[in-house]
């Protein structure tokens, strides 16, 4: 798979709530970090902390995937089961073929489209 290909996949796994398409996708020293006192967290601990919010995602409009080398920033919408939206950006690494970390840059807490802090859509 190419890095886009790999992307697409990797929220794809979210939106189908299937960890199995996810974990493919991670080298074995994957990490990820969030301003969710995430801090460079290992697989199963991302696993733990952030895999339960599956639950609440119906999908990803991918806005933008930009790559450079062994990295790519993708920026997002997530529209939630609850019908509300927020905004990210996250930094992809690769190595080998595989997702090495993952940095997530939250939008803002309020104002468009992050009206899901607010419960409205």
């Amino acid at each position: 798979m190419n890095v886009d290909e790999i992307i697409r996949t990797y929220y794809s796994g979210y939106q189908l709530k299937k960890w199995e398409a996810v974990e493919d996708l991670l080298a074995e020293d994957f990490t990820f970090t969030s301003p969710n006192d995430d801090d460079h967290i290992d697989a199963p601990t991302y696993k733990a902390r952030c895999w339960p919010q599956a639950e609440f995602i119906e999908r990803f409009d991918l806005e933008n995937i930009l790559q450079t080398g062994n990295e790519a920033f993708v920026r997002y919408i997530c529209t939630t089961t609850k019908g509300t939206t927020f905004r990210n950006v996250e930094c992809f690494r690769f190595a080998g073929g595989k997702i090495s970390s993952i940095e997530v840059y939250f939008g803002g807490r309020l104002g468009y489209p992050t009206a899901s802090v607010t419960g409205q859509p």
